[in-house]
């Protein structure tokens, strides 16, 4: 049992230090701690500890249904408001603290497991059916799947612990429980460990994913800040000596003025093309405010109507909803304007684009179709990478997609790129729900 407590005891210590700010994170690692804590009633009887394991047992027994139940609300976003979630870890408390302030310690433990199963039950059932509920109801192809890979590690163990820990203590009180419950408990943490490598449990993986993701981004942001700062100072030499030249040789050599032109044209475009850069690498520092989603996104069709009818492209509108969101209407209006740039430039002439403005559970997602040229598979999980194109790149830096990456990530929202070859392209932005108002 010592080996069960240690290896809960890690997984609680790895989802902690890997995001200690993350409230799901935090109550994962409460409700493993209070199960891990249920391995060291052996090892205390065995050096004569009987009161600490007394102890500990009660422990065990009350903060596990407790704990699971209370993460399972944090992680499924049903309940999205702070201070209701709050009411309810209160409320919840409520049997967990009554069952340990009056079972009897002394001279031995002395648990009440029917009563313990009354409620304890409740919690536990109704935790896999919060995970169950969030799973089915997640619209996001990405926090589907690692939805139904949560579901699939808790949801089996969890009920083998109901079985044979709370049900077996009243009906069948000599069953050796802890050798089926052991079984699950290795299976849980088998998958675990496997799908954190492959895809990602409770957001560990992003260390792994995502982070170097991120890390780019911010060393490219860096990067960018000194080489526009080194650029710049150059090019303002070039152009003051060119000037320079300009008064000196004004009546001597009219093919020099040519030549001079040429260096002054030549610097204006880099340091366009480098503004330019830097504009998308900065970091977004957000403005937030409220402003008509729907609104938005038909005065970004207006500025860019002159390309979509120079292409005589045909724009289809469907707003389902027509909510208020909470954010920066600058950085989202750009990055709602650099997805339809793409969609433009894939389509061919006369080609469509198809907008959607829907109810996303108590968010909303805006999707961005096109029928244009698509982008091959194994392009399609680096479009978000800085300086990575499918496009001609003496005319694109890659950063289109990046920046509006790093918008909805800051927004607290995240963006999705679905494509296949010949078939087109669907960008969908997803708008956190604290930050969507509707009515």
């Amino acid at each position: 049992m010592i080996y069960y407590f240690f290896a809960l005891l890690t997984a609680a210590v790895i989802l902690l230090v890997n995001n200690p700010r993350s409230e799901m994170n935090r109550w994962a690692a409460f409700f493993l701690g209070a199960a891990a804590i249920g391995g060291l009633t052996d090892v205390l009887i065995r050096f004569g500890y009987n009161e600490w394991a007394s102890i500990e047992q009660l422990l065990n027994h009350t903060l596990s249904p407790y704990g699971i139940l209370v993460f399972s609300i944090v992680y499924s976003e049903l309940v999205t408001v702070k201070r209701v979630r709050l009411y309810l870890k209160l409320a919840l408390l409520v049997f967990p603290a009554w069952m340990m302030l009056t079972t009897p310690l002394m001279p031995e433990i002395r648990l009440n497991y029917r009563f313990l199963l009354g409620w304890a039950a409740f919690y536990y059932i109704a935790a896999c059916l919060l995970l169950i509920v969030s799973l089915l109801r997640e619209t996001n192809r990405r926090k589907r799947r690692n939805r139904f890979i949560a579901t699939v590690i808790i949801v089996p163990t969890i009920l083998a612990v109901l079985l044979f820990i709370n049900i077996a203590a009243v009906v069948a009180p000599d069953l050796e429980a802890f050798r089926y419950v052991s079984l699950f408990i290795i299976y849980s943490l088998s998958v675990a460990l496997i799908c954190t490598f492959i895809y990602g449990v409770l957001g560990v993986r992003l260390r792994f994913e995502k982070d170097p993701l991120e890390g780019t981004m911010k060393a490219v942001s860096s990067g960018a800040v000194q080489l526009n700062h080194s650029i710049k100072n150059e090019i303002g030499k070039i152009a003051i000596s060119s000037d320079n030249l300009k008064r000196e040789l004004a009546d001597r050599s009219p093919d020099s003025l040519s030549h001079l032109a040429i260096i002054t044209s030549a610097s204006e475009h880099m340091l366009g093309m480098v503004n330019r850069i830097h504009s998308q690498m900065r970091d977004i520092v957000l403005v937030e405010k409220p402003f008509k989603l729907d609104e938005m996104v038909q005065s970004c069709l207006a500025k860019h109507k002159g390309l979509l009818e120079q292409k005589e492209i045909h724009v289809q509108e469907d707003y389902d909803c027509r909510p208020t969101a909470i954010g920066d209407p600058v950085h989202i209006s750009e990055a709602i304007g650099n997805v339809l740039i793409n969609a433009a430039e894939a389509v061919e002439t006369g080609g469509t684009l198809a907008i959607r403005l829907e109810r996303e559970k108590k968010s909303v997602r805006l999707t961005i179709k096109d029928d244009g040229k698509g982008i091959p598979a194994d392009q399609l999980e680096r479009v978000f990478e800085p300086f990575f194109s499918t496009k001609n790149r003496s005319s694109n830096f890659g950063l289109g997609l990046s920046y509006v990456y790093n918008v909805m990530k800051k927004s607290g929202g995240s963006v999705d790129v679905l494509s296949r070859e010949s078939e087109g392209t669907t960008v969908i932005f997803h708008f956190a729900a604290k930050n969507i108002r509707f009515g």
